[in-house]
């Protein structure tokens, strides 16, 4: 079976682990502090803060740009169940705000639909799902308009762009996740990164149990820090990310050129974006029928995602609970039943490339 995903992990992350581990000190320490530094130098922040996850580097975030008890946070509805459970955990609203149905992004006429029904908005926490940035010179216009705080859950766009900057540094701060599937991994962690100094420093208190000094507690914060075995994975990881998207776009390239079968469409990218493809997802009609093609086949797929979030039962249960009704995304909603990722990660061989698109072309609903 070709797999879905797979880390690219060899024996620089084994030998940083077992440095680690023989000198003892495993808990947040100076191979942190250098991980922060050396992940913002890389990718052109100005400043990072290291967390456990990527779901509490969202949490973290929303708290730290003001959000609060009542706040209406626009946000996407095709996304992992995290983006939005971010919101609920500062007792905030998630308003659900429709997508593009060729880039998967948030769509701008929706947006600006968004905001005319939710005046009272202050914050928008978008995705750059799937590795694709969205249209961040005009979310951003549109946005300052309104005097609408940006944050970007950027968990899946490790290295991607847009007008040639880099996604998590056009709004207040940007987010990631270092799942083992995503662009680069340290097992488990996240990062926030800002260009704002002391949002990254109140970022840092909240991480750390409120705390810059020991045992002299400021806010009331979480433990939420990273360790030293999950930062020198990182470091290891920095070394490679540039030449592990390059094959990742090289695999997408591939079957974008060469797959050929009307029963399935392939994802269009905005021609501003450079695109860094953490998944590569399809759309067919014929999913069902598609999905147990592959698997006869022997191919890896994933389903992201399944059930639009609006649609998830903790997220209706909490907006009822507020007296708010459902809410309808039509694109969303149809996108859901017709996407499927095929592998396009790193680790696939040029044979395994080439399998997958013929066996593609060769499905017949």
């Amino acid at each position: 079976m070709i797999p879905i995903a797979k880390p690219l992990i060899d024996q620089r992350e084994i030998q940083a682990v077992l440095n680690i581990m023989e000198e003892g000190n495993l808990a947040q320490g100076e191979q942190v502090f250098e991980f922060e530094k050396q992940f913002a130098s890389h990718f052109q922040y100005s400043y990072a803060a290291s967390l456990c996850n990527g779901t509490v580097a969202l949490h973290v975030a929303l708290k730290a740009a003001g959000v609060r008890s009542g706040d209406v946070v626009l946000t996407t509805p095709f996304s992992f169940i995290a983006t939005s459970n971010a919101i609920l955990y500062c007792n905030a609203i998630p308003s659900f705000v429709d997508i593009d149905e060729d880039t998967f992004n948030m769509s701008l006429e929706s947006l600006q639909e968004a905001i005319k029904k939710n005046p009272n908005a202050k914050y928008l926490l978008l995705v750059h799902l799937y590795g694709q940035p969205c249209q961040m010179t005009d979310i951003m216009h549109i946005c300052n308009e309104h005097g609408i705080t940006v944050i970007e859950d950027c968990a899946q766009a490790h290295g991607a762009t847009y007008d040639t900057k880099p996604v998590g540094s056009f709004g207040l701060c940007g987010t990631f996740s270092f799942y083992p599937t995503k662009n680069m991994t340290t097992g488990e962690g996240g990062m926030i990164t800002s260009s704002n100094e002391n949002f990254i420093r109140y970022c840092k208190k909240l991480i750390n149990h409120g705390s810059t000094t020991r045992y002299v507690h400021e806010i009331t914060g979480f433990n939420y820090r990273l360790t030293n075995i999950a930062a020198v994975i990182g470091l290891a990881q920095l070394q490679k990310i540039d030449g592990m998207n390059s094959l990742r776009k090289k695999n997408a390239h591939y079957y974008l050129e060469n797959i050929h079968n009307s029963a399935v469409s392939l994802p269009k990218v905005d021609p501003r974006a450079d695109h860094v493809y953490h998944q590569f997802s399809l759309k067919t009609k014929y999913r069902d029928e598609f999905v147990k093609y592959l698997t006869s086949k022997k191919i890896g797929f994933g389903i992201h995602y399944p059930i639009p979030i609006h649609h998830q039962g903790n997220i209706k249960e909490y907006l009822q609970s507020m007296g708010i009704k459902s809410q309808s995304c039509p694109v969303a909603e149809a996108v859901s039943q017709q996407v499927v990722s095929i592998p396009v990660h790193p680790a696939l061989s040029n044979e395994d490339v080439s399998y997958i698109c013929d066996t593609i072309n060769q499905f017949n609903p």
